[in-house]
């Protein structure tokens, strides 16, 4: 081989390694400009379950500019179910934005959470069925995205993880072009979990 060849080969080694970080880059900034590659997940710590409206809109989160951060209000806002289901109602008002929540709505959490209310809790970090599903203070709940959260635009869905259940479950979510803010659309994580160690005559 010639030395001009060899300064071919090398020039054009380098230009193909000056190509690629480059294809590469744009890749990363494409994939952080639509999701973060739309795997990722973000975790939200809240000090207390808020026990009225006023108390939830004070929260940071509830400022509604990410459907993870409206996800992870409406987790926390379930919680109250359990010792005020009008408390809860009234909350979800307020996350479902210019919509009221339907009498539809309110029989089908009624039916699910009605002596149910561990199935809230179950979503937080440190509630299993051994313990009742009683989370660790402060209350932490992880809110997952995937591949296919945002294929509908201005809709997503949401997803989180309960302990009492093998896959995770669903929140779907609108988004309000004129304000930015992600509101609640259906509620899909109400499915039956494993029954409280305390309450399983099997146990």
């Amino acid at each position: 081989m010639g030395i001009f060849d060899s300064i071919k080969r090398a020039i054009g080694s380098s230009v193909k390694k000056e190509a690629s970080k480059v294809v590469t880059n744009a890749v990363r900034q494409g994939e952080a400009a639509i999701g973060r590659g739309r795997n990722s997940k973000e975790t939200f710590t809240f000090a207390a379950i808020p026990q009225s409206v006023e108390e939830l809109k004070a929260l940071p989160e509830a400022s509604l500019d990410s459907p993870f951060k409206t996800t992870a209000v409406t987790m926390i806002a379930l919680c109250r179910y359990e010792s005020d289901p009008e408390a809860f109602f009234a909350m979800l008002d307020f996350l479902k934005g210019p919509e009221s929540v339907s009498p539809y709505e309110r029989q089908f959490i009624n039916e699910r959470m009605r002596d149910k209310g561990y199935k809230a809790r179950s979503y937080f970090e440190g509630a299993t069925p051994e313990n009742s599903y009683a989370p660790s203070v402060p209350y932490a709940v992880t809110v997952h995205e995937n591949p296919y959260s945002f294929d509908n635009d201005g809709w997503a869905v949401m997803w989180v993880k309960s302990s009492g259940a093998d896959n995770m479950r669903q929140i779907k979510l609108r988004k309000k072009p004129s304000t930015g803010q992600w509101f609640v659309n259906e509620i899909q994580c109400l499915s039956d979990v494993r029954v409280p160690a305390a309450e399983d005559p099997w146990a």
